[in-house]
């Protein structure tokens, strides 16, 4: 067993003993305090060194505006509200609509349309794309990363006139031949589901349906702080302690019991759920380093707006070739304007000068008014830089990340989630489903 050199920590203060631990206050370490407090332990400690509850679910408020970092769109059925129930009636019900620009400038169907990507490319254009595809097809060559897998599905010619493989660098940070193949398929299954010939059928032949079975939910207007100060309400009525902005040196484990410092203070548990990013999970535990898991740096421009947008989608993704912004959300579509002003967010990948809102912002302005955009007063409300916001899936970092929980698994520490996992997790909904798989199995040491 793997443990910091000095395995006790000595204090002439109180210990305060709890059954478990969880660190990290987002969704998965909510929903793990509620499954806990649904098992029978009775004293809980959730603490996060954030000061703020959600993990990166963020908001930013300004002149009446409110914006976010992190997921918008939840649904009415999520099994998170299995365990908060009292959230349901905070959400604001809407009817979102997503679109893409792609890279012929027009704002079309996302993930990809049928009809404006490959029927009204015109006949030439069409019988390229199938002889991509067929030559994908016949070559079969080895799937090794997110570039060859998209590429057999959809054709090497379709995979750049789409823009999918401009939209996989923006959001993965790296371009998509360094993408770890394993991953890819995990989180895009999407891909094969569209490409299927008989689904191509479908699209062109069956009426459009309507959207969602469930109802689509937007956070609070008052921000997500707002909503899950009522998840802490419910968790503290169940006897979970929650400590945020805490002040955690080291962890380390003494017979069954792990002794952890936290605010200068020591507590002692049976039991450690992290959700915290792995490399902090390790380095707390004292053990030795592995390679470097990288993750994104976000950077959210948060502007408001008067004037013709020039789409009527509530968000667009940016498929084409050019422009380092990868989403842009609507926020006024679900809450209203604001001194009859629109307001939206905007995400950027962080990496590189770019990075700088300075920089992403005069970027955003000339590429999206380049394609016919936001004519009219474009103005910067403020700009927020998250870190860590989700994993990089270089090649081998799935192994990496493997390799780094099994060793914190070894020491007696579960490690999940999407820090705590490397596990990208696109939704609520995904992150309560894996909090629960993970928390089912039996604990061993």
């Amino acid at each position: 067993m793997e443990e910091h050199p000095h395995n006790t920590l000595e204090y002439s203060d109180k210990v305060e003993y709890f059954d478990a631990v969880v660190l990290g206050a987002g969704i998965s370490g909510l929903v793990s305090a509620a499954i806990l407090s649904g098992q029978g332990c009775s004293r809980i400690l959730l603490v996060d060194e954030y000061k703020n509850v959600g993990g990166n679910h963020l908001d930013w408020s300004s002149n009446g505006y409110t914006f976010d970092i992190g997921s918008l769109i939840f649904q009415d059925d999520s099994p998170l509200l299995a365990y908060f129930p009292e959230l349901l009636p905070l959400y604001v019900p809407i009817k979102p609509e997503w679109a893409r620009l792609n890279p012929q400038g027009k704002i079309t169907a996302y993930p990809i349309s049928v009809r404006d990507d490959i029927i009204g490319a015109g006949p030439i254009v069409i019988a390229r794309i199938f002889a991509s595809l067929i030559a994908a097809r016949v070559l079969k060559r080895q799937t090794r990363n997110a570039q060859d897998f998209v590429r057999f599905w959809i054709g090497g010619y379709l995979s750049k006139r789409s823009g999918l493989e401009s939209y996989m660098r923006r959001f993965y940070g790296v371009s998509a031949d360094e993408i770890d193949i394993e991953l890819a398929k995990k989180r895009m299954m999407w891909v094969s589901e569209h490409a299927r010939i008989r689904t191509w059928v479908t699209k062109l032949t069956e009426r459009k349906k309507g959207g969602p079975t469930n109802q689509q939910l937007a956070r609070p207007r008052d921000g997500f702080a707002a909503l899950y100060a009522v998840a802490v309400d419910r968790l503290s009525n169940q006897g979970v302690k929650v400590s945020l902005g805490a002040q955690i040196k080291r962890i380390v484990k003494n017979g069954h019991q792990f002794q952890m410092d936290v605010n200068g203070g020591m507590i002692a548990a049976g039991r450690i759920i992290s959700t915290i990013p792995i490399e902090r999970s390790v380095e707390l535990c004292g053990l030795e380093a592995g390679p470097h898991l990288s993750t994104i740096t976000l950077t959210s421009l948060f502007f408001s707006f008067s004037g013709n947008r020039g789409f009527s989608q509530s968000v667009i993704y940016n498929f084409s070739h050019k422009g380092d912004w990868k989403r842009l959300t609507m926020y006024s579509d679900f809450y209203g304007k604001v001194d009859d002003r629109e307001y939206f967010g905007v995400e950027v990948i962080g990496s590189g000068p770019d990075g700088l809102a300075v920089n992403a912002e005069g970027a955003f302005r000339q590429h999206t008014q380049s394609n016919g955009m936001f004519d009219g007063d474009l103005r910067l409300e403020g700009s927020r830089t998250l870190d860590h916001a989700y994993p990089i899936y270089r090649r081998n970092a799935a192994k990496h990340a493997a390799e780094a929980i099994e060793k914190l698994r070894r020491f007696g520490v579960e490690s999940f989630g999407r820090q705590g996992g490397f596990n990208y997790q696109p939704t609520a909904r995904s992150s309560t489903v894996e909090a629960e798989i993970a928390l089912q199995q039996p604990t061993s040491a």
